[in-house]
C-alpha cells in the first residue's frame, strides 16, 4: 500500500507516479464501460494511455464499447473517480489488463480511494480480479 498526499488537487497518473516515487509507466487507471452483451467491462491501461475503444470493443467481444457515465460509478463499483481499484468492486465484472503491465515485476492500481495505491504484480492482479491480457491502446 502507498499512501500519497492530495490535498493539492493532483490525481493525474504523472502525479501519483511522482507521490509515490515510482516510474509513471508502471501506474495503471482502472476504467469501466458498457457493452451491450457483457454489461459493464472493466479495464486496466497504464495511467498515461488513452483507451483503444475499437480494440476495447474486440477484446470484450462486443460491437462497440462506452465509458459509463460519472454518476454511475460510485452506485455500480462502490469507489468514486479517481479511486477506483478493480480489485473489491461490488460486482464481479469481466475485466482486462493491458497487456505492457507484464513488463513489470509489479504495477500500481488504486486502492480504492483518492490517495491510496496497491503495488501487486499484474499476475496476482489479474488472479484477483479474473482479468485477461489484452493489447488495450
Amino acid at each position: 500500500m502507498h499512501e500519497y498526499d492530495i490535498s493539492d488537487g493532483e490525481i493525474s497518473g504523472s502525479a501519483v507516479a511522482a507521490k509515490i516515487g515510482k516510474e509513471p509507466e508502471r501506474v495503471f487507471k482502472t476504467l469501466i464501460t458498457t457493452g451491450r452483451k457483457t454489461g459493464f467491462i472493466v479495464f486496466i491501461i497504464p495511467s498515461s494511455a488513452e483507451l483503444n475503444m475499437r480494440k476495447a470493443a474486440f477484446t470484450a467481444g462486443e460491437k462497440s464499447v462506452e465509458m459509463i457515465k460519472a454518476k454511475e460509478l460510485e452506485p455500480t463499483t462502490g469507489y468514486v473517480h479517481g479511486g477506483c481499484s478493480p480489485i473489491g468492486m461490488k460486482k464481479q465484472f469481466v475485466t482486462y489488463i493491458d497487456e505492457t503491465a507484464e513488463l513489470f515485476d509489479t504495477i500500481f492500481v488504486s486502492g480504492g480511494r483518492v490517495g491510496l495505491q496497491i503495488e501487486a504484480s499484474p499476475g496476482d492482479i489479474a488472479a484477483l480480479t479474473g482479468a485477461v491480457f489484452s493489447d488495450l491502446f
